[in-house]
């Protein structure tokens, strides 16, 4: 399993953007500092899919090591409530902005269940140094990661996000990986963004 059965702390207080239809697929989205799930949930569900239900945590801030992996087991802690209630797990994405993107990345490459897939938007790779060797037992290998970064962020500047996307290449598929990169983009979204994440999402979690 991706994590034990521990409670779901980050659940409880989560916001929910639920389908229209019979919920095949789960999307859980993490927002970055100063923000919360409900900044998130909003633009999600102005791409939401039918069949996709969006999950988007109010994640604590995890400024060192043990903050990120006691973070990293609670989102796991969420695929394992989803599958339990059937969703499997390779129909689940993950997926954040920021410190959200990054603590998605870490907890998709350690998780052992294969998941459908990683939205990284305008993040690094948290702990890189314990990479490929923390990823040695993940189910991940054959993952797609979606990694988006704005070319005018100064708070987490685009080089960055190449040199995340270069070390991911020593983790997985070097073709499951798509690096895109927005001119004039700060540290935020935007609609191109989005379309290409909505994109994603439908390439990876289509209907059943």
């Amino acid at each position: 399993m991706c994590g034990n059965n521990m409670s779901v702390p980050l659940l409880a207080e989560a916001v929910t953007v639920s389908a229209t239809e019979k919920e095949t697929a789960a999307v859980i989205f993490l927002h970055g500092l100063g923000d919360s799930g409900h900044g998130w949930a909003d633009t999600l569900a102005a791409i939401r899919l039918p069949h996709v239900k969006y999950i988007c945590p109010h994640a604590p801030r995890i400024p060192d090591e043990a903050g990120i992996k006691k973070a990293s087991e609670n989102i796991k802690a969420i695929i394992d409530h989803e599958t339990k209630n059937g969703i499997p797990a390779n129909r689940i994405m993950i997926g954040g902005f920021s410190q959200g993107g990054a603590l998605s990345l870490y907890t998709a490459l350690t998780c052992q269940q294969q998941l459908a897939g990683v939205v990284a938007l305008s993040c690094w790779l948290p702990l890189h140094r314990s990479f490929p060797q923390a990823a040695s037992s993940s189910g991940n290998r054959n993952m797609p990661i979606l990694q988006c970064h704005g070319e005018m962020d100064t708070m987490i500047p685009v080089q960055y996000g190449a040199l995340t996307a270069e070390k991911l290449k020593n983790i997985v598929s070097h073709d499951k990986i798509s690096f895109k990169t927005y001119p004039g983009l700060q540290h935020s979204s935007s609609p191109q963004e989005m379309a290409a994440v909505k994109e994603f999402i439908e390439k990876h979690l289509p209907r059943i």
